[in-house]
């Protein structure tokens, strides 16, 4: 079948279960082939095309509501709704998103990029339902790794509590991007194992209902039974105490398993969960047999061997030099523990995971977990890191503010993803942490200008007593020479890249590359920039802003990073605050969400190339020359 032909989805309402089998592989063979050019979310995709085929044959989509937690296994929603015809755009910039995406169609009815939301927007959906007297389904389609965040227990909770009608998919594929931790995820490993369970409650049932009753004591002893039954096949008990009736687990990839079991969630009151088992990667033997996460999302590869095709890189990884370096620190320091939330992979710690097995912990999908326990950690003598990209941070904000910098306790924020990350745009870009952790007291925020700078300002924070945030990007350092030897870099003290008497250019972190390329345009035309590296984000270096507003100079910003409440603004409260009527202009991300795309065409969208820097400075200098 030819897949772009797709408009909507209805036309499969009428398919047999073999004409299902057949377009299932035809899905699949496309996904193979288009993501191989595009790159994307490939594994979460295969593991889920039998499931959203039936989803979408039992379900009205957009009346009734498909809800996908995370999204990135969307792809297969995002074909039989007619987006096909545009998957050679799929997270190029203004090309089609990588998530579900409210604007591309009505069938996208939560946009999400963040795990563990699905089930309370699922929750707000079915009330909202109730009280206007209608009567649609509402499915939320979630995974066992988003499972383990903790927005989605308590939305259980309340689900449960709340006896609405609401039907959960549990997309059971025991990873989420790497293999999944936890307590949860073992409870599932057992449920895996009773896929009997249902039928022999079911015949139980049958059987007591035949007794005689003799003064409400069989029924009293029937119901024990039924219990003690429940507590021994383990299977979906945890989520029938709940509230919720448990039906599973399913074969995800048998499409008549797939088609009665949900039958059956449409046909029962109140909140069902069913359990479906999925392979992640199916049908495509190198990400069918992953173990570790690779092709969950990845760039461009060869179908036929499976390899990835990368360029060969010039400088390493952001992430591998904080990793590396916070080797050799734990090596001397046996306070050193390592936490991140399911980022192990994402933030290459799988080295110091290796060399210390005891000091690495990946606490799942659980960013407040996370943070407070490092704080628990750091009153208790340890020293620990907290590895963590930005975009995840902002769900760990309340415990920052709350239980580590109130306390100013010693911890270590790496801050991973700081900037654009490129395709997976505006759920994932980390520009908004300088501006929710700058006001708050006691934190210290650093960045690196490079990769060698950033390894001695992970050593620096490792030394620091408070809390101390250290941001550096996705990707590659631009090559810069690596010193063999770790030192402090001093707190508070910026560094002077190029003198300069007719503007300072103030930055950190690899835009500096920017900042230095449009100094150079500018000297040519004989406009001398001063490049000021103001690596410490807070505390700011004020003897040089002192300075720099002593002598007149117009100051210039430039922040990858949201400009209401940044850096700039930073300075320009501190210049006020001192009554310096300096000329300032400050360049940053705009105030709006910032969609997919290459990081330069990024920077190019908002302003933030050397060509907007070289004409934002002769503005300036144009302007004061007419003063």
């Amino acid at each position: 079948m030819d897949l772009r032909t797709i408009k909507d989805p209805s036309f499969i309402k009428h398919y047999s279960q073999a004409e299902l089998a057949a377009l299932a592989e035809d899905i699949r063979s496309f996904l193979i082939k288009k993501l191989s050019v595009t790159g994307g979310h490939l594994g979460p995709n295969l593991g889920v095309v039998e499931l959203t085929l039936i989803l979408h044959k039992m379900f009205d989509s957009p009346k009734d509501k498909i809800i996908w937690d995370v999204g990135h296994q969307s792809y297969v929603h995002k074909i039989l709704t007619g987006r096909a015809d545009q998957f050679e755009t799929l997270r190029q910039y203004k090309g089609l998103s990588g998530f579900p995406k409210r604007n591309e169609s009505e069938h996208d009815v939560w946009e999400t990029g963040h795990s563990s939301t699905s089930l309370s927007a699922a929750m707000g959906m079915a009330i909202s339902r109730d009280l206007r007297g209608t009567n649609e389904h509402v499915v939320a389609v979630i995974g066992d790794g988003a499972l383990t965040g903790g927005m989605a227990l308590e939305a259980l909770n309340h689900i449960g509590d709340e006896k609405k009608n609401l039907i959960v998919v549990l997309n059971d594929n025991e990873m989420s991007i790497a293999p999944n931790v936890g307590a949860l995820h073992n409870i599932l490993g057992r449920m895996r194992t009773a896929g009997k369970y249902n039928k022999v409650k079911d015949d139980i049932e049958y059987l007591m209902k035949k007794i005689p009753a003799f003064g409400g004591k069989i029924a009293s002893v029937a119901e024990r039974v039924k219990d003690s039954l429940k507590y021994l096949l383990v299977s979906g008990m945890f989520f029938e105490e709940l509230g919720f009736t448990y039906l599973g687990p399913v074969d995800g990839h048998n499409l008549d398993d797939l088609y009665e079991n949900l039958g059956y969630a449409k046909k029962t009151k109140g909140p069902v969960l069913v359990h479906v088992l999925t392979r992640k990667g199916k049908g495509y033997f190198p990400a069918e047999s992953d173990k570790v996460g690779t092709w969950h999302g990845l760039g461009p590869y060869k179908i036929e061997s499976g390899e990835v095709v990368k360029q060969p890189a010039k400088a390493p990884g952001y992430s591998q030099v904080v990793s590396e370096t916070l080797r050799k620190i734990a090596r001397k320091d046996e306070r050193v523990v390592v936490i991140t939330p399911a980022m192990t992979i994402g933030s290459k710690l799988e080295k110091f995971g290796e060399e210390f097995p005891d000091r690495l912990f990946d606490v799942g999908i659980a960013e407040q977990h996370a943070v407070t326990m490092a704080a628990g950690l750091a009153i208790d003598k340890m020293k620990p890191v907290l590895s963590i990209y930005s975009t995840f941070l902002q769900r760990g904000y309340d415990q920052l503010v709350h239980d580590v910098c109130r306390q100013n306790l010693n911890v270590f924020f790496a801050i991973d993803r700081a900037g654009f990350v490129g395709a997976d745009g505006e759920t994932h870009h980390g520009v908004f942490d300088i501006n929710f952790m700058r006001h708050v007291p006691n934190i210290t925020i650093l960045m690196a200008k490079d990769e060698n700078e950033l390894q001695h300002m992970v050593y620096t924070a490792a030394q620091h007593d408070g809390p101390i945030a250290v941001r550096y990007p996705r990707g590659n350092g631009i090559g810069v020479p690596m010193d063999g030897e770790l030192k402090k870099i001093p707190i508070g003290e910026w560094e002077v890249l190029t003198e300069g008497s007719d503007v300072a250019l103030l930055s950190f972190g690899p835009i500096l590359q920017e900042v230095l390329q449009a100094a150079k345009d500018l000297k040519k035309t004989g406009i001398y920039a001063r490049v000021i590296n103001a690596r410490s984000i807070k505390p700011l270096d004020e003897s040089m802003l002192l300075k720099l507003g002593t002598e007149g100079l117009p100051i210039v910003t430039v922040e990858e990073a949201a400009l209401q409440g940044g850096f700039g603004s930073a300075v320009l409260e501190f210049l006020s605050d001192h009554k310096f009527n300096a000329v300032i202009e400050r360049m940053g991300v705009p105030d709006r969400f910032i969609e997919h795309g290459s990081v330069p065409e990024l920077l190019e969208e908002v302003g933030l190339t050397k060509s907007d820097i070289v004409q934002n400075v002769k503005m300036i200098i144009q302007k004061q020359l007419r003063a």
